[in-house]
């Protein structure tokens, strides 16, 4: 069969998908998914015939969170999960630097990214020379870094974490002082969080750095019951006017287990119609900033590199091997 009949929207597909889009109902509208559910059963079928997944970040689109993912969650869940995988083939629904720690994790599997522009403002705000300058000014203090760099600047490092483990991995040092980077907002969290001091680089989040305090004041001033969970990536009047801080994963637990009946969720808005999906009591205020190089990964390029096995991840093995230990120092460190 060809490719243009299977994006056909044909009985079969009709029903074949159907599952998929009662999960999606919700959040996608009845006359888009027409559109969606040709790529979602191609992918599906392509995914059966080449061992492979496809690993979401919390960011995409619903139509792939909820249609084609088979991994989902924040970068330090995908970081994990993609360490257990046994497929041959990762498709990285995220952006580079999320493709490049599947890579490391798995050296000898196929790691594809549907879109290799999908890059990330704060893995751009910093290198690896940039690191070497710091250790030449602090000698002798460790680097925290991030997962969202480059596997060049983790090589450079000597441990990353998320925003979900950055307090627990700084204290797993067991040192009085740290430079962390390269984002500044969450480097001043994780300041507000520890007795270790913290020597912070200036990078921010493009999409987390345009919420302002004023603008969550806004938000409650229309709703008087409103619960505001806000991502420590956001500047430090918007996590003192928030009533939880934490990471996307964090975020949806805290949904999920309370169930409160208006949230608003600082943080970019996919996330807000992904958690949607899964609690339907809940209401959603969306102060909506979209992260653009997330949302270059679609339906139709991640069929195309399960097509044809491009574009792939490849990372030069001597950054590859100190980078590697970075990533699986932070995941040796558990949760509280």
């Amino acid at each position: 069969m060809s490719l243009a009949a299977t994006l056909d929207y044909t009985p079969e597909i009709a029903r074949a998908t159907a599952p998929v889009y009662d999960r999606l109902r919700r959040v996608v509208p009845e006359i888009e998914w027409p559109f969606h559910a040709p790529l979602v059963h191609a992918i599906t079928e392509l995914k059966r015939e080449r061992n492979a997944v496809v690993l979401a970040h919390n960011y995409q689109t619903p139509e792939i969170f909820h249609g084609v993912a088979d991994i989902v969650g924040d970068s330090l869940a995908l970081a994990r999960k993609a360490a257990e995988t046994e497929a041959d083939v990762i498709v990285m629904a995220g952006v580079h630097f999320m493709a490049e720690t599947a890579k490391l994790l798995n050296p000898d599997k196929l790691v594809l990214m549907p879109d290799m522009r999908a890059g990330c403002s704060l893995a751009e705000s910093i290198t690896a020379a940039d690191v070497r300058l710091l250790r030449e000014r602090w000698p002798g203090v460790p680097v925290v870094t991030y997962v969202n760099t480059s596997a060049e600047v983790k090589a450079e490092s000597d441990v990353c974490c998320t925003s979900g483990n950055a307090v627990e991995v700084v204290e797993s040092l067991g040192v009085d002082r740290v430079i962390f980077l390269p984002d500044e907002f969450l480097a001043k969290y994780v300041a507000s969080r520890t007795k270790v001091e913290i020597i912070a680089w200036q990078g921010h989040c493009e999409v987390h750095e345009r919420f302002t305090g004023a603008q969550i004041g806004e938000y409650r001033d229309r709703f008087d019951d409103l619960v505001v969970l806000a991502h420590p990536e956001c500047p430090p009047d918007v996590l003192a006017a928030a009533d939880f801080v934490g990471s996307t994963a964090h975020m949806i637990d805290h949904v999920v287990a309370g169930r409160p009946r208006r949230v608003l969720m600082v943080t970019e808005c996919s996330m807000s119609d992904n958690v949607a999906a899964a609690v339907p009591d809940v209401e959603f205020v969306r102060p909506c900033n979209l992260c653009p190089h997330m949302k270059r990964v679609t339906l139709s390029n991640i069929l195309e590199a399960l097509r044809t096995l491009q574009p792939r991840v490849e990372i030069d093995p001597a950054v590859a091997g100190r980078a590697r230990r970075a990533v699986e120092r932070m995941l040796a460190v558990r949760p509280r």
